[in-house]
């Protein structure tokens, strides 16, 4: 059985730390912690551990339903510090548990298509 939503915030918080995977700021009282599907929840992406990150709510509002790579992008347009491992991590660690649990039909498209233009960026970088 999946654990419930604030159980995946709590494992997301400690799996990733302790900072808003988009901006960077730190998660704590002032700041709190949401749960931000990687792959919005419109587009298929399922409510796993494995699609979820810790964020802060501004960036989880105002992210809304873009893709992983548009997002990214807008948060360094703006001078923030995106955790691109992280991100990178976390949609090949979504992609391992949808080839081991099966199913996620709509999920997948849109998960390889993010997972190859992060791929991209990362050619570009070096």
């Amino acid at each position: 059985m999946q654990p419930g939503r604030l159980q995946r915030l709590h494992a997301a918080h400690a799996r990733d730390g302790a900072s808003c995977v988009w901006c960077g700021r730190a998660l704590d009282a002032r700041t709190p912690a949401t749960t931000d599907h990687v792959i919005p929840k419109v587009k298929g992406g399922p409510s796993w551990l494995e699609n979820e990150v810790a964020a802060c709510r501004r960036c989880n509002g105002e992210r809304g339903h873009r893709g992983v790579v548009d997002w990214l992008e807008e948060c360094e347009r703006r001078g923030w510090a995106p955790d691109v491992d992280r991100l990178v991590r976390v949609l090949d660690d979504l992609a391992d548990a949808i080839v081991e649990r099966g199913g996620q039909r709509r999920a997948r498209p849109h998960l390889d298509a993010q997972r190859r233009r992060l791929a991209k960026r990362g050619a570009r970088a070096a």
